[in-house]
């Protein structure tokens, strides 16, 4: 055997470990991909909570892995953001379904005694009419307020932001619950700045969300009979605040009130109705606005309800 055809040997043999150690790495490769996958696939159909845990010297995969972990955990999080609104979901139509039945039930019955009755004298017939037309009316309110709610949750609803006095619209709310508030004995206190004070914002959402707050303070807050509206100023922001010293809202309960068809069990006040919707609007409208909304509550002493604005300087 010449120098030449030892040379070509060795070559042949060189090729030959180098396509077999090729094939091994390839092999092994494949089997490092296949057992990722069977762990992913169990990890997906069988424990959603499970981690992808692999051992290996590979950069790249260490890396693949990583990234399939972080699309894991949104997985894992858009479920259980799921499951949530479902059950949500659940309780708000059997809420609402609820609140319904009760002024039908009740419209349904005086209609009845109207039809079957044609002795019923004249001043209690229209006694038993004015009580179907606010049963009517109260059930109308809830579903108007319902389908709000769809509306902004689905960003269904115009709300153009524009330069406000803020001040203003305050003034004007607390007075449309002057009659009543004064019937129910309640002592106001209103802090509102003389000079004028500007924010970015929606004439018609803020005027909302402070008669939602209004009332709320007016349904829970009757045991204080004490009602508080102020407004200030920071360097960017405007904040409105509505207080009361009525039972307030323990802390295991305060972060429910913003959710849907949320009401406390025992509102005493049904001098203003509630539909359990108010409070999850007034929030929905805030955000809106680029706004925040926050509760503080020590019973008995003050509950705040407040939202921030952004504040306009010109």
């Amino acid at each position: 055997m010449n120098i030449e055809n030892i040379s070509e040997w060795i070559v042949g043999l060189i090729m030959s470990v180098v396509i077999v150690w090729f094939w091994r790495e390839r092999m092994a490769y494949k089997r490092k991909i296949k057992d990722i996958r069977t762990l992913l696939e169990r990890i997906v159909t069988v424990n959603h909570a499970e981690k992808l845990l692999y051992v290996t010297g590979d950069v790249e995969l260490q890396r693949l892995m990583t990234e399939i972990n972080r699309l894991l955990d949104l997985n894992l999080r858009v479920s259980a953001d799921y499951n949530r609104s479902q059950i949500a979901m659940r309780k708000m139509i059997s809420n609402i379904s609820h609140d319904l039945k009760t002024p039908l039930t009740v419209v349904l019955g005086y209609a009845e005694m109207l039809d079957g009755d044609p002795t019923i004298l004249p001043e209690e017939r229209i006694k038993l009419l004015s009580k179907i037309h606010q049963k009517t009316s109260e059930a109308i309110e809830l579903i108007g307020s319902f389908f709000n709610l769809a509306k902004l949750e689905a960003n269904d609803t115009d709300i153009p932001l524009t330069r406000l006095e803020v001040g203003e619209l305050c003034r004007r709310s607390i007075l449309e619950f002057y009659d009543l508030l004064t019937a129910q004995g309640f002592t106001v206190h209103i802090e509102i700045p003389e000079h004028p004070i500007h924010a970015l914002g929606n004439e018609g959402a803020i005027a909302r969300v402070l008669n939602n707050l209004i009332s709320n303070a007016i349904r829970y807050g009757a045991d204080g009979r004490t009602l508080g509206l102020a407004l200030s100023e920071q360097q960017d922001t405007v904040r409105i605040e509505v207080w009361d010293r009525g039972k307030g809202i323990q802390e295991s309960e305060q972060d429910k009130v913003f959710e849907r068809m949320y009401t406390l069990e025992d509102s005493r006040n049904k001098a203003v109705q509630g539909s359990g919707l108010g409070l999850t609007i007034a929030k929905r409208l805030v955000e809106a606005m680029n706004g925040e909304i926050q509760l503080t509550s020590r019973p008995y002493e003050r509950t705040v309800f407040s939202f921030t604005l952004k504040k306009i300087n010109y």
